[in-house]
């Protein structure tokens, strides 16, 4: 008989971390942007359109989820 392991997800750096980035977002563009450096709506407004867009990871849903985002926030992406 085998034995059945179940692994437990033990939380991770990023875990613990606090971020306001929409929580829908996809892990592709969450790995992209905590690469980058943004964890928040804060730094995202530092970054432009064209810059985000270049980054893998960062579609056209992500883009239109983090600009929705921006906006409910009163702000938005650097010109």
């Amino acid at each position: 008989m085998h034995e059945s392991t179940t692994r437990e997800r033990v939380p991770s750096v990023v875990d613990q971390l606090e971020s306001d980035l929409p929580e829908k977002l996809g892990a592709p563009a969450r790995r992209a942007l905590i690469g980058a450096g943004v964890w928040s709506l804060e730094q995202l407004a530092a970054f432009s359109a064209a810059e985000l867009s270049k980054l893998h990871g960062i579609g056209p849903n992500a883009m239109r989820q983090l600009q929705q985002s921006l906006e409910s926030r009163g702000l938005g992406f650097r010109e």
